[in-house]
């Protein structure tokens, strides 16, 4: 997966970057965003505030029992930070933790358990106008966290570096503010212990669609 992914980043860059963009003037002199971008007079920084839901697909990587693991979908806050190495390419780190109850078929509930996966990555940005799509994949580190074990004893998981692809637009409101909606794949696992006995430990797949919506700033 990780090898793909990069591919993926590689050709996206070399596609995009062989494309000519074309500086338009306006007769009063006006620069517009798009503009500004392309003259290089963009905004190196910039920070989001969304809202978003987060819809795990999970299955257990073995088959366990013929069971299938069950996360529910949540609801939670998430900030970004992006910073553009260049008018076209940034870097966005995402934060967000969201709770989730979970159970296998067959009605077992196995509590709920937190998870917080900081994520890094890549994008490409084009522009429209007022309009700002971009596309972009990354990798990140889940830590779950909050563990409720349900008709359980106990139950951990472990953390586990995964990856992220994503696609989104902004739009600009003015110089400064701009909404925004944004769209993540993540494919995340962990490897799930009950009652600490290591012989029933499996590996679950979660990888949720995380799906946001949201306001940001430049500067």
């Amino acid at each position: 997966m990780k090898k793909i992914i990069l591919s993926a980043i590689l050709a996206c860059l070399f596609v995009f970057n062989t494309q000519a963009q074309d500086e338009t003037t306006t007769n009063d002199d006006t620069t517009t965003n798009d503009e500004a971008a392309l003259d290089g007079t963009y905004n190196k920084w910039q920070a989001r505030f969304r809202v978003i839901a987060v819809a795990p697909e999970p299955y257990f990587y073995d088959n366990v029992n013929g069971f299938d693991p069950d996360f529910s979908t949540s609801f939670a806050p998430e900030i970004d930070i992006t910073y553009f190495l260049s008018k076209n390419i940034s870097l966005e780190l995402m934060l967000t933790t969201s709770k989730h109850d979970v159970e296998v078929e067959g009605g077992i509930d196995l509590g709920s358990v937190s998870i917080l996966p900081p994520t890094l990555s890549m994008q490409y940005h084009f522009y429209a106008d007022d309009f700002k799509p971009y596309i972009g994949a990354g990798i990140n580190y889940t830590i779950f966290y909050g563990e409720d074990s349900g008709d359980i004893d106990s139950i951990s998981y472990k953390n586990e570096i995964g990856y992220a692809v994503q696609a989104g637009l902004d739009y600009n409101l003015n110089d400064k503010w701009f909404l925004n909606l944004d769209f993540k794949k993540m494919f995340i696992k962990s490897e799930v212990t009950p009652n600490n006995d290591s012989t029933s430990k499996a590996e679950v797949n979660l990888d949720p669609i995380i799906m946001g919506l949201g306001i940001g700033m430049k500067f």
